[in-house]
């Protein structure tokens, strides 16, 4: 017979939820609306870390980095309206990214409900469910006996299906009265498999393709499953691309691996897709940035035969009318793929090694001066541990590292690209102190633009004040800030010399000395004007058992790593011209 549970505050229950569900750190900014959950966290210091960030964007993404990293929900503990609407950036990235996530906040006491109360906030409006929303479910803990249950049905929600987040509310007498209720046991999702009907169809389009291509990406990848997809690659000689920001997913070094589908595609890579014949998605939500705007897949209707799997039966269909459609897991799918039996030979051969081809010719560029962006980000491959984790948040700074940059699949150590396919600017610092503190024996490298830098580059505080990237298990732990400084906002400026050629209006920048704000925080700081002092200044930063930024100075005409801006804008002018003329 278990014995009763003793009762205690509701918010120290919540804390011991946590730990019930293998949480060790929650990411978050104080807040009066939930002090007793603070409380709860010094009461069980020992079992849980409570980090506290500058800003609630800042924690909002460490806890979305949190959830691709270990692949159970990131935590995040924010105060009722300001928090939360500060909050919502890293929300709304774990939604696109389809990343497990809880976000916790604290909510006006019961009694001044519904009184546009001080920082009163609906956030049943506000998140709304949906398809086309910020959390896959939106709920409010009135009872203090009843937060078990909705701690384990929020676990099961941000893991089941397409993975995505999740939000609680916790009115503040709610937190603070008694409770009894027990702690409910670690929550594992329930996994779906493919129909094996569904494999044998599979199968059978395989045998009749002639240029099959196959796109991985989304959520609920875990090492396993990349091994299944490297070995179900293999087996049938198939060509591999990684969705938009998923490059992680399959050992960019290997054979079959043809490169990212996702900004800045190779045109090759591009082309590629167009003319195959059958497009396995698995996993990938094919949504703009995949799809270069919904025409490398034409929607609904593709010109090429398309098989899309993915976890969540709100996904399959939506966009797609696709050929076959298959519900799964991406742990149960891979591994039905690799069982798929491969013909003697295929006849594809040529197709797969062309594919690789092109992608190994894209990685060859003219060299640029001073500063030659494609050489740092091969500097960095080539100098850091094979395992090391890359953070960058949005910009045009980051197609060097999407390019050049040979990502080793997750059974390799684990995943080592963090990157917002949301396009969310300041991802990337924040993402980076998570991934330091969460995994302290790992190197972690960020590459940030300077104004994604200074969204959230505060956060170098909670990295200092935490002792992130300052040794770890062995010595090796490391974490390295690279802020590529153009003095703009690169990707506003590309489009406007595009559209508005010679007209720039608001995307010029001006900028600190960046590296003597790191020195500010208690960082290392190196400066790089020329690409023969990157390598030293970086591996001074591997060698240094302190957290290291590295102040990198770039033309701001090197705008794209296929394009400079005086480029974009004489192509623009003269495009201008041909139409003025065809139509005066």
């Amino acid at each position: 017979m278990n014995s009763p549970t003793p009762a205690r505050i509701a918010g120290h229950a919540l804390v011991e939820a946590l730990i019930a569900q293998g949480i060790d750190t929650v990411f978050g900014v104080p807040g009066e609306s939930y002090l007793a959950v603070l409380d709860g966290f010094h009461e069980h210091r020992e079992r849980i870390r409570f980090i506290a960030c500058r800003q609630e964007g800042g924690a909002a993404f460490m806890a979305e980095a949190q959830g691709k990293l270990t692949g159970r929900p990131g935590i995040c503990f924010v105060t009722r309206a300001p928090g939360a609407t500060n909050a919502s950036i890293g929300l709304h990235t774990a939604f696109q990214d389809s990343t497990p996530m809880i976000l916790f906040i604290g909510q006006v006491a019961s009694d001044q409900r519904d009184r546009e109360a001080f920082q009163e906030v609906d956030y049943r409006q506000m998140f709304g469910p949906g398809t086309l929303g910020m959390a896959k479910w939106v709920g409010e803990v009135h009872d203090a006996d009843r937060l078990p249950e909705y701690i384990a049905r929020a676990f099961h929600t941000a893991m089941q299906g397409r993975p995505g987040p999740v939000v609680l509310v916790l009115p503040e007498d709610m937190l603070a009265g008694p409770t009894s209720a027990p702690v409910l046991p670690r929550v594992e999702p329930a996994l779906a498999w493919p129909a094996p009907g569904a494999l044998r169809d599979l199968r059978r389009m395989l045998m009749e393709a002639e240029r099959p291509f196959v796109i991985a990406g989304g959520g609920g990848w875990d090492a396993r499953a990349c091994e299944a997809l490297q070995r179900f690659a293999e087996g049938w000689n198939l060509p591999v691309g990684c969705a938009f920001r998923f490059q992680d997913l399959f050992d960019n070094r290997h054979p079959n691996y043809a490169g990212d589908v996702g900004i800045g595609i190779n045109p090759l890579l591009a082309a590629r897709i167009r003319d195959a014949d059958l497009v396995v998605a698995i996993g990938a939500r094919l949504g703009e940035m995949t799809t270069g705007g919904y025409t490398l897949l034409r929607a609904p209707c593709p010109a090429q035969r398309l098989v899309h799997i993915h976890a969540g039966p709100e996904e399959l269909g939506r966009v797609y009318a696709a050929d076959l459609m298959l519900q799964s897991a991406m742990a149960c799918a891979a591994k039905a793929l690799e069982a798929l039996a491969p013909p003697p030979q295929v006849a594809w051969s040529d197709w797969t090694a062309a594919a690789r081809a092109d992608f190994d010719a894209n990685r060859v560029h003219p060299p640029v001066a001073p500063l030659d962006m494609a050489e740092l980000v091969k500097t960095i491959e080539r100098l850091a541990p094979t395992d090391s984790v890359l953070t960058n948040g949005a910009g045009n700074y980051s197609g060097w590292l999407h390019r050049y940059y040979r990502y080793p699949g997750l059974q390799h150590g684990g995943r080592t690209q963090l990157a917002p396919t949301s396009g969310a600017m300041g991802y990337g610092v924040p993402a980076a102190v998570a991934a330091a503190l969460l995994y302290p024996e790992r190197c972690v490298i960020n590459i940030a633009g300077d104004g994604d830098f200074l969204m959230t580059g505060q956060e170098l505080a909670t990295a200092t004040g935490y002792r992130a990237g300052t040794g770890g298990c062995g010595g090796r732990g490391r974490l390295i800030v690279i802020v590529v400084d153009n003095g703009t906002y690169g990707t506003i400026r590309m489009h406007q010399e595009r559209e508005y050629p010679g007209r720039v209006s608001g995307s010029d920048l001006f900028n600190p000395d960046f590296a003597a704000l790191a020195r500010a925080h208690g960082w290392r700081a190196d400066v790089v004007n020329a690409t023969a002092q990157f390598e030293p200044a970086f591996a001074q930063a591997l060698a240094t058992p302190q957290p290291t930024l590295i102040h990198v100075r770039l033309d701001a005409d090197v705008s794209t790593s296929r394009a400079t801006l005086s480029a974009i804008r004489t192509n623009a002018v003269a495009a201008q011209a041909r139409r003025t003329k065809e139509h005066p």
